[in-house]
């Protein structure tokens, strides 16, 4: 954002004016003005702080070269060179610097320079050119800020990042003692820039000199409740008490926010039961207790279903009180974070019913071996590659600490530190066909998918394993089809040609409720995995996209007039030569599958050349 540039100086950053330039962030809509003026034609008897707003450096140097001094203030002790920091020009910037301007001089009604004044605008490049000029963002301007503080007030997360990367300290603190993190968690009312901080790992801890407050504590002093939330997720501490001997919890009830009350209270409660020691040992079994419990669960409501008994109050109560004493054993033994795997649980608890079902119920029908094997090596099957699928690494764009700082600079410096580009979650730089997963908080090289019912992304590194597990469990699925099917008429006294469908579907859930069910369960896993498997092969051999690509170009195509070919993609090569890239497969010499790693392609790749095109 840009202030604009005012016909007469008297009226910018000092005089009856100077509030609308300095303090935007008290009230914008109205300290700044709004209006913009026009290039004067004829700019020949411009004085040269209107030169210098308009950005007419030809005029600008005629004036220098006629003797004016550049590090000349006027009456409020603004530069020239603050001018032209404001407005973002930078050709006026090197200009003047290379004419003997100060870059670091306060100036203003808040005493602030140029880089202050930079920041506070969002001027990237300005910023860039500034600190290659010399300038010190460590300086404190009027209302006691350095420049990491100001990028944090007007939620400047480019300029945050790069100040950082350049080597300021995420823990500088301002003429209070507040740090960046303090003062975001005080004076910006949301998630951002707090958690942008947070990834830089700062001090949770540290207190300000006046107050003696944590960032937790101005957070809840503010009623900053996304603030709050991130910073217990973060680690804070909740005893640590102020200069008036209140901790964050105190200075809760003191504002009477009910919901940080409440926030900060269930927190306590939960790190109480984490030091425990039987919270800690079922701790390292979570999942294993999800997957117990989803078994229990799965059992019990088949054994309940197929009780001899008439009464459905009687089973309803039963599967009632189940379902609570299941929550509440999941609500105390697992932590929020493990219940993202709940799908893939019950996936498993699934399979592994299915499996008792055709061996003690379908087996005995079944004397030949050929229908026997099948079964197995599909069960065999699936299970290897969702073990594959969940333990391989799916292509997370992992990167040191000090090539993140590079990464950040580089791009900063390139004018392309934007989301097309930079993942601010991950703090790198994105490479081609790569996405930022929330549940997996990573960017994922060749994403496909955040799949729930195998609790892993699907990427370039394990979407052929994903692709063989869902095959394989479509076989097992189309396999226990047949045997229940193969049960009912061997077992089920049935009059469908008689009395038709209904009277048949009473005949079977009289004759095994138990087979009934798991006959449900085992439609509901073949359907969504045999469309699920049907959708990716077709995008894989006829697009060459994933489904997150599919999907996009889709919305894409939808909002927009003109119509996007989901077909006429850089990473569409034909059919076959799809399927020879994705599986990796020559097909005894036929084809040759380009081998492109994706964690680290920033280019398109032409696979007839064998080479980087163009970049993205």
């Amino acid at each position: 954002m840009r202030l604009p540039e005012c016909k007469n100086h008297s009226h910018g950053p000092h005089g009856p004016h100077a509030q609308n330039w300095h303090c935007v962030h008290k009230d914008k809509d109205q300290m700044k003005m709004q209006a913009t003026f026009p290039l004067p034609e004829d700019y020949s008897n411009c004085d040269i702080v209107k030169a210098t707003q308009y950005g007419i450096l030809d005029r600008c140097k005629e004036l220098v070269e006629a003797g004016y001094d550049v590090r000349q203030p006027d009456k409020e002790n603004v530069t020239l060179l603050h001018w032209a920091a404001i407005n973002n020009r930078l050709d006026l910037v090197k200009f003047y610097i290379s004419k003997g301007a100060v870059v670091d001089q306060l100036g203003g009604d808040l005493n602030s320079t140029p880089l202050h004044w930079a920041i506070r605008e969002g001027h990237l490049a300005m910023v860039i050119l500034l600190l290659k000029c010399g300038a010190d963002p460590t300086l404190i301007d009027g209302e006691g800020y350095s420049g990491i503080h100001l990028a944090v007030v007007f939620q400047h997360m480019p300029i945050i990042a790069y100040l950082i990367s350049k080597g300021q300290s995420i823990d500088t603190t301002d003429f209070s003692g507040q740090t960046p993190l303090m003062l975001s968690a005080q004076k910006v009312i949301g998630p951002e820039p707090t958690g942008f901080l947070l990834k830089f790992n700062p001090s949770l801890n540290t207190v300000d000199k006046i107050q003696k407050n944590t960032a937790l504590h101005w957070a809840v002093t503010a009623g900053n409740v996304s603030a709050v939330e991130l910073l217990l997720d973060a680690g804070s501490n909740l005893d640590i008490k102020n200069i008036k001997g209140d901790t964050p919890l105190d200075l809760a009830h003191h504002v009477q926010n009910r919901l940080i009350i409440h926030m900060l209270t269930e927190e306590e409660k939960m790190r109480i039961r984490k030091n425990s020691r039987l919270f800690m040992m079922l701790a390292k079994y979570e999942f294993f207790l999800l997957l117990m419990s989803s078994l229990t669960l799965i059992w019990a409501i088949g054994y309940i279903a197929d009780l001899n008994s008439d009464s459905w109050l009687l089973k309803g109560s039963m599967l009632l009180f189940i379902f609570f004493g299941m929550a509440l054993l999941t609500r105390h033994f697992v932590g929020l974070k493990s219940l993202k795997y709940l799908p893939a649980v019950f996936m498993l608890s699934s399979i592994f019913w299915m499996s008792m079902t055709w061996f003690v119920w379908f087996l005995p029908d079944l004397a030949d071996t050929i229908f026997q094997i099948p079964f197995i090596l599909s069960v065999v099957g699936l299970l290897y590659y969702f073990y594959k699928t969940w333990r391989t690494d799916p292509g997370c764009i992992k990167i040191s600490e000090e090539e993140r700082r590079k990464s950040i600079v580089t791009l900063a410096e390139a004018g392309c530190l934007d989301l097309r580009t930079f993942c601010i979650s991950c703090l790198v730089k994105k490479p081609l066909r790569s996405m930022h997963c929330i549940a997996c908080n990573s960017c994922i090289a060749r994403y496909d998918q955040h799949c729930l019912w195998t609790g892993q992304c699907i990427g370039v590194g394990n979407h052929y394993y994903f692709l063989l597990f869902l095959l394989f469990l479509t076989m097992m699925g189309t396999w226990m089809f047949y045997g229940t099917l193969l049960y009912w008429s061997e077992h089920c006294a049935t009059t469908y040609h008689q009395d038709g469908a209904w009277t048949y579907l009473t005949q079977i859930v009289s004759c095994s409720p138990w087979v009934l069910y798991i006959f449900t369960i085992v439609c509901f896993h073949t359907l969504w995995t045999s469309l699920m498997l049907i959708i990716q092969l077709y995008q894989i051999a006829f697009l060459g996209l994933t489904s997150h690509e599919r999907i996009t170009l889709t919305l894409q195509s939808r909002c927009s007039k003109q119509a996007i070919s989901l077909r006429k993609t850089p990473y569409n090569h034909g059919c076959f030569q799809n399927l020879a890239d994705f599986f990796q497969c020559r097909c005894f010499g036929m084809f040759t599958p380009n081998v492109v790693d994706w964690t680290k392609q920033y280019t398109l790749f032409h696979p007839a050349r064998g080479k980087n095109v163009h970049s993205v």
